[in-house]
């Protein structure tokens, strides 16, 4: 795992950017040894890479006032100083950031859903963006996992006085757990996004969809948005070359596509978004 990143200095974390950072080294590496066409064909390379991003960024409807001011204490934040025992490495760039808030606030306009569910919240840019663009409905909700006890205190902090905070319902604790409890309770959500420990992706899936004769925790024609299934480029890299989260994330896309149950496209935004659903609904 990279060490995380000081306060402010976020590190490249989708393949694009990765990329991009592999091409500046190799123009710094051969300046001056390279011809003039391989020189020009390598920096235009560079531009097509690492502008992309940035260009699609501009190109979308700016955040809210609460959602950048959001962003700006989660990148003010040292996380070098919160690891915690049992808890996941944090740092900055685990935030979904403008252009990822945008989309899932758009899907939660487009299906029209009511109650949203988060698996993995981090600092709450997703949650609080999903829940800014619920429907006028007093029972509209968004409920967020948590495994952090002070990350999700962090969230709470940022909610407050936020436009739609009070409609994201945090639940602390491993999600695992926290979906049990939610179904046994016979909650259903129309949208649901994970975020979480890579690894743990398959059984979420499964607990959300339904395995045998348990219903699962999505509604009919519902939406499963999966964020990382690009994961870096490591999916498609050689396995030797792979972590533990690549692996994980690897058997998930190729159990997705061979699995019955759904129909799903992955979409190359940022670090890779799967957007999933029910076959047949």
């Amino acid at each position: 795992m990279p060490s995380a990143s000081a306060p402010g200095a976020a590190r490249p974390v989708t393949p694009l950017g990765i990329a991009a950072g592999l091409l500046d080294g190799v123009l710094t590496r051969t300046s001056g040894a390279l011809g003039v066409e391989d020189r020009a064909d390598l920096e235009r390379a560079r531009r097509l890479v690492g502008g992309l991003e940035g260009y699609v960024a501009s190109a979308t409807t700016p955040a809210s006032d609460s959602l950048d001011a959001l962003e700006l204490r989660t990148a003010a934040e040292d996380w070098r100083q919160h690891a915690a025992p049992g808890t996941p490495h944090l740092e900055q760039e685990m935030l979904s950031g403008h252009v990822e808030g945008a989309l899932l606030g758009m899907l939660v306009r487009l299906t029209g859903a009511r109650r949203v569910l988060e698996v993995g919240m981090f600092t709450g840019y997703s949650a609080l963006a999903m829940a800014q663009a619920l429907p006028a409905d007093p029972d509209a909700l968004v409920v967020a996992c948590e495994l952090d006890p002070g990350v999700a205190d962090f969230a709470r902090r940022c909610f407050d006085g936020a436009p739609a905070g009070d409609r994201v319902r945090v639940e602390v604790g491993p999600a695992t757990d926290t979906l049990v409890a939610l179904a046994a309770a016979g909650e259903t959500f129309d949208l649901v996004f994970v975020d979480a420990d890579k690894p743990g992706y398959a059984g979420y899936v499964d607990a959300v969809l339904g395995t045998g004769s348990e219903a699962g925790l999505l509604a009919p024609g519902g939406l499963v948005c999966l964020d990382n299934t690009l994961l870096q480029g490591e999916p498609w890299a050689p396995d030797d070359e792979r972590s533990a989260n690549g692996r994980a994330i690897a058997d998930l896309n190729a159990r997705l596509a061979a699995d019955p149950r759904v129909e799903q496209v992955l979409v190359p935004l940022r670090d890779g978004l799967t957007l999933l659903r029910r076959a047949g609904e």
